[in-house]
């Protein structure tokens, strides 16, 4: 590559590609991510499964959906999440392969 065709990154981009492998470095996050490839999911339903406290997973989903990485829809008091980046879930799909490939 030459300095003629390479382009810099913007600080916004920067950032947002920051905080995306932030979230992908966290066990918990990797956890609830990976439970949304089952489809869309409860709070409590993920707390369940984790077996992990309503809170704690609250306070993730909130990271996650800050970062648009996970959306959530309300159904009466229940509030459903589901994944909403396809680009980062095949990421952290292929980090899956690559950490179980022998």
């Amino acid at each position: 590559m030459t300095d003629e065709t390479y382009q810099s990154l913007d600080e916004e981009t920067l950032f947002l590609v920051s905080q995306t492998f932030k979230a992908l470095a966290d066990p918990t996050r990797i956890k609830i991510l990976h439970l949304l490839f089952e489809g869309e999911l409860s709070v409590s339903n993920i707390a369940e499964k984790l077996d992990l406290n309503q809170s704690n997973v609250s306070h993730q989903l909130r990271f996650l959906k800050n970062l648009r990485l996970v959306k959530y829809r309300r159904d009466g008091k229940t509030i459903y999440y589901s994944q909403d980046d396809e680009h980062v879930m095949r990421i952290l799909q292929q980090s899956i392969d690559h950490a179980t490939h022998h």
